[in-house]
């Protein structure tokens, strides 16, 4: 079942001024600077039963993600690709303003996100998942749970995103015969084909001040908000912005250089907990 936030979080009016005014003065309301990330927890593959599994804290906002791979047909007008579908859930316990229903913008908003950022770089080579070309393929679904919303979901889920991407194994073909492909799930050989990483770096925008991962309380704040993908290549391969207040130009450029020092550590990051992934492993469920 997915869930939708019916209201939005209140933040105090002389809290929102106090919020405000530490901003315009170089300071923020949890001791962070203004662009430093709250501290990152990763947990490799906390769902045993899942192809891949990835589970991230960013300060208090918690997101597990899932990939499950079932053999499935093609898009009509990519014969000779798998699939890839990427959701987001915001479960009850997340946050008291969620309540049980479709899923509102804000999820659809997170999942196409995350979806572009893999999509556009092609981080996936989706070609090297054909069975059957142009008839039997794999289906990847990315399915993507928060548990405690403490703000910054995107940044969040495109990390739990890609280490569960990175830690998912394909099980075996037992046999193809005509359409009918036969897999054995209890045996997980090849990794995920990946040709290369991508992380997010959401910032947010007060007059001329920039802070980088704003939290729940900073969200309600700022003027708007920005969202870099950035590939390990150092590209900026998708941005998204959200809130009403328009850009000013002249902030493009140091926004740009702040996303791309940020993406640089978020995928230094990425690379440590690759290279040593018996570290970060631990069941949840």
């Amino acid at each position: 079942m997915s869930l939708t936030p019916t209201r939005q979080p209140i933040v105090p009016k002389i809290k929102h001024e106090t919020i405000k005014k530490l901003l315009k003065q170089g300071e923020r309301i949890d001791g962070r600077k203004l662009d430093e990330y709250r501290p990152i927890e990763v947990f490799l593959n906390p769902i045993p039963k899942a192809e891949g599994s990835a589970a991230v804290k960013l300060g208090n906002t918690f997101v597990i993600t899932g990939v499950k791979l079932e053999i499935g047909t093609p898009y009509s007008d990519r014969p000779n690709e798998g699939v890839l579908q990427v959701h987001a859930e915001f479960v009850p316990l997340a946050s008291p303003t969620f309540e049980p229903g479709p899923p509102d913008e804000n999820a659809i908003e997170t999942a196409r996100v995350i979806d572009r950022s893999l999509r556009e770089p092609r981080a996936i080579r989706l070609e090297d998942l054909v069975v059957i070309p142009g008839k039997k393929v794999w289906l990847i679904f990315n399915d993507l749970y928060l548990i405690d919303h403490y703000g910054n979901i995107v940044d969040t889920g495109m990390l739990s995103t890609m280490l569960a991407l990175n830690m998912t194994k394909i099980p075996r073909i037992v046999s193809i015969e005509d359409e009918n492909v036969v897999i054995d799930k209890t045996v997980k050989e090849a990794p995920l084909p990946l040709n290369l990483n991508v992380v997010t770096v959401t910032l947010g925008i007060i007059d001329d001040v920039i802070i980088v991962d704003p939290n729940i309380e900073e969200e309600l704040v700022v003027d708007s908000r920005i969202t870099f993908a950035v590939d390990e290549t150092n590209r900026i391969v998708g941005i998204q912005k959200m809130g009403m207040k328009g850009i000013k130009p002249k902030m493009i450029d140091q926004l740009v250089d702040i996303a791309l020092k940020k993406a640089s550590e978020l995928h230094s990051l990425l690379r440590e907990v690759l290279n040593n992934p018996d570290t970060y492993i631990k069941t949840l469920v």
